[in-house]
């Protein structure tokens, strides 16, 4: 599995690849329940929207409801070292940022599901 990808479009069109959007999508939709963060995110959605999704939803528990931000990405469990590395600019940047590390541990997380259950 790779993990190296320069951003959020390609690692979309990657999970499409594999046939996983769906489950990716159902991941997202699972953690975000977990943190008790209500989304309205339709199964359907497209690989755009959900990565625009993601970002405005982000920015918003950042700058609205920063505990609710720390407790998600604590239910996702998304390493320390990568926030480390967040160049810190502004909201909108670290957002963009953040949720490109969202869909890669939600990646992470449906493929090794996909490996390990067969």
């Amino acid at each position: 599995m790779r993990l190296d990808f320069p951003n959020s479009n390609e690692l979309l069109a990657n999970v499409k690849t594999e046939n996983l959007y769906g489950k990716l999508v159902q991941q997202i939709k699972k953690d975000f329940g977990l943190a008790n963060i209500p989304i309205d995110l339709a199964d359907s959605v497209s690989s755009e929207d959900l990565r625009i999704f993601l970002h405005e939803k982000i920015y918003y528990l950042i700058m609205e409801k920063f505990v609710e931000y720390l407790n998600l990405l604590y239910v996702i469990d998304v390493p320390e070292k990568a926030f480390r590395e967040i160049q810190v600019t502004d909201a909108v940047e670290v957002a963009e940022q953040v949720s490109f590390l969202v869909l890669k541990r939600e990646f992470q997380k449906v493929w090794l599901k996909k490996k390990y259950s067969s």
